[in-house]
């Protein structure tokens, strides 16, 4: 049976280029973040958001994810709604994905909010990757065009990298892009 290696870490700590190593390696990648989104442009999760969230939050028959993205932020409660309604979504779209992929000994499944969406249940092993507070802050203000207030909130609604590296196999501080693709051969050896 194919092992799920979760991947995780706060927003800006460089997961994707985690995940963009793994994948030169020749190791399947499953980005929940754009399952998500895909999940989301379907007709009936969109109506879903719609009923939920108002019918400002489509625009021209496309979410406006800036939109949701600025009330959810702000609101825990409507969050959960949110992940009520996304997570059944990419849950089915990921167990398809992996009937695909049975082939692989293991494959990673990156998410940003894997323990908080109780993801990392269906996970062999975890990886966390981390980096200081100051180069997430700076590489999401750049990357999204964001306040630093902003992305201090999408923060706020997440674990912090203390709490995910307690549960965590293995941790991956990137800094640095070397060392950072160094240590994703290491834990590819290890598994």
């Amino acid at each position: 049976m194919t092992a799920i290696i979760g991947l995780t870490g706060g927003i800006g700590s460089g997961k994707t280029t985690v995940a963009n190593f793994f994948k030169e390696l020749g190791v399947p990648v499953y980005i929940a973040d754009d399952a998500g989104k895909e999940v989301m442009q379907s007709q009936t999760i969109l109506s879903e958001i719609k009923a939920a969230f108002g019918e400002e939050i489509v625009e021209k028959g496309i979410l406006n994810r800036q939109k949701l993205a600025a009330i959810v932020f702000a609101d825990q409660e409507k969050l959960q709604q949110l992940n009520a309604i996304v997570h059944p979504a990419v849950a089915n779209h990921f167990k398809l994905w992996l009937s695909n992929h049975q082939q692989f000994p293991f494959i990673i499944y990156e998410s940003a909010i894997l323990f908080e969406s109780k993801g990392n249940e269906k996970c062999n092993k975890i990886i966390t990757v981390t980096a200081p507070l100051s180069v997430k802050l700076q590489r999401v203000m750049t990357r999204d065009t964001a306040t630093e207030e902003q992305v201090l909130l999408r923060m706020k609604s997440q674990w912090s990298d203390d709490q995910r590296v307690a549960k965590s196999d293995f941790v991956i501080e990137n800094i640095d892009l070397e060392k950072t693709k160094s240590q994703v051969v290491k834990i590819l050896k290890i598994l």
